[in-house]
């Protein structure tokens, strides 16, 4: 549309992950007549966000994924991007690890960039030690410094930088109405999921959703589930989520006896109703940034169990209770439990009976998706404002350095 201004949004994929959930929630909310957001990703796959971003009239470009090896040749293509799509003035990269590449291209393009922190760690080995020293230099090289929370900028960014008037907090915005907790939702879903044995009404349900990687620590969720059925044995736990680690865990929920308990739901489109039919959230993550999903949770009245390794910003209600994994699975186990209701032990953020009600705090409490895209639209406009002041300062200069030459 004639007149719109075109985010370019980097990422690795468009699957449902927190980031691009992040963005999308944004992107729906956003007035489209003024903002258009499209993408560049790293693979040629038609990924779960691809026909929607489409259908919004958003354009999506796939980039060869960097390598070691081929770092000119990743620079080259960026180069050539730019060149070939000057509409472009806003640049905002989610996709740290190679930022700082992609990033040099677009500022030599005359784009404003903008980098986004959402984790607090990069993992552990040599792909992590190459990353850090990759994502060093943003701190000092994109105009604006975002983060899904404080503790996620002071990570990648350092402290320093984050008291500067270049760093913002986006929070991770959701639809909280479409979470608000409804009891025919509810039920609906446990008989769709649960054994046709009249048992949907009394199981204690315990859900997961996370990508199956290293970070979810998804292989201490077993063993905590292991100890769970010992004291609840119709209790279930709900995995919703893909990754490389599916059949190594499958193989561990057989190897402690839970293979019939665990249910691996893969990819699901349905996760407001998943969370209302859940008794409790079990999130062990190693670290994280401001999970997406902890807000729905909420927004969903459904109590959170977390590690203390995910940042205190995400508590916004009294649903969540942090541990930390040094608690060991059967202390796990016994909060849990608690937080369900299979036991008479309740820790003190256990949930009132209205969870219909945690709806609106969520949104009361800064993480309305439609709020926040309305904050990100001034700020486009206003950056793109800026822009076109100093591009135009640039031409009056240029020009009267031409007068004066003559």
């Amino acid at each position: 549309m004639e007149g719109t201004t075109r985010i370019l949004h980097v990422l690795g994929r468009l699957d449902r992950g927190g980031a691009e959930t992040m963005v999308m929630n944004l992107y729906r909310h956003i007035d489209r007549s003024r903002m258009q957001f499209d993408f560049v990703i790293h693979t040629r796959d038609t990924c779960d966000y691809t026909e929607e971003i489409m259908a919004l009239g958003g354009r999506i470009y796939s980039m060869v994924p960097f390598r070691a090896s081929t770092a000119l040749l990743y620079l080259r293509q960026w180069r050539r991007f730019f060149r070939a799509h000057p509409e472009y003035q806003i640049v905002h990269g989610h996709m740290r690890s190679t930022a700082s590449l992609y990033l040099h291209e677009a500022k030599r393009a005359g784009c404003v960039t903008l980098v986004h922190s959402h984790n607090t760690s990069s993992g552990s080995g040599l792909s992590a030690l190459i990353k850090n020293m990759l994502q060093y230099p943003l701190r000092f090289q994109a105009d604006y410094l975002f983060a899904c929370s404080r503790a996620a900028g002071v990570w990648l960014y350092g402290r320093r930088a984050c008291e500067t008037d270049r760093f913002h907090i986006l929070y991770n915005g959701v639809e909280p109405e479409r979470f608000r907790f409804r009891e025919e939702v509810r039920q609906a879903k446990r008989e769709e999921l649960l054994p046709a044995d009249g048992s949907a009404a009394d199981a204690l349900v315990f859900l997961h959703i996370g990508r199956l990687e290293r970070q979810k620590n998804h292989a201490f969720l077993l063993q905590i589930m292991a100890r769970i059925v010992k004291h609840a044995p119709g209790a279930v736990l709900w995995l919703c989520g893909v990754g490389p680690l599916e059949e190594q865990l499958r193989q561990q929920a057989k190897q402690y006896g839970i293979e019939g308990v665990v249910r691996f739901l893969g990819m699901r489109t349905d996760v407001p109703a998943l969370m209302q039919a859940a008794d409790v959230m079990v999130f062990p993550s190693l670290f994280e940034g401001l999970p997406v999903s902890l807000v729905e949770a909420q927004a969903a009245g459904l109590p959170v169990l977390m590690s203390d390794a995910v940042t205190e910003e995400v508590i916004l209600t009294r649903l969540v209770h942090a541990l930390p994994l040094h608690a060991g699975p059967v202390r796990w186990a016994r909060a849990a439990l608690a937080m369900a209701g299979g036991t008479r032990e309740r820790p003190g953020s256990s949930a009132p009976a209205d969870r219909a009600a945690y709806a609106e705090t969520i949104g009361q409490s800064g993480y309305d998706a439609t709020e926040n895209a309305g904050e990100m639209t001034a700020f486009y406009e206003a950056v793109t404002g800026q822009k076109g002041r100093r591009v135009q300062k640039r031409g009056q200069a240029d020009r009267a350095g031409r007068k004066n030459r003559k």
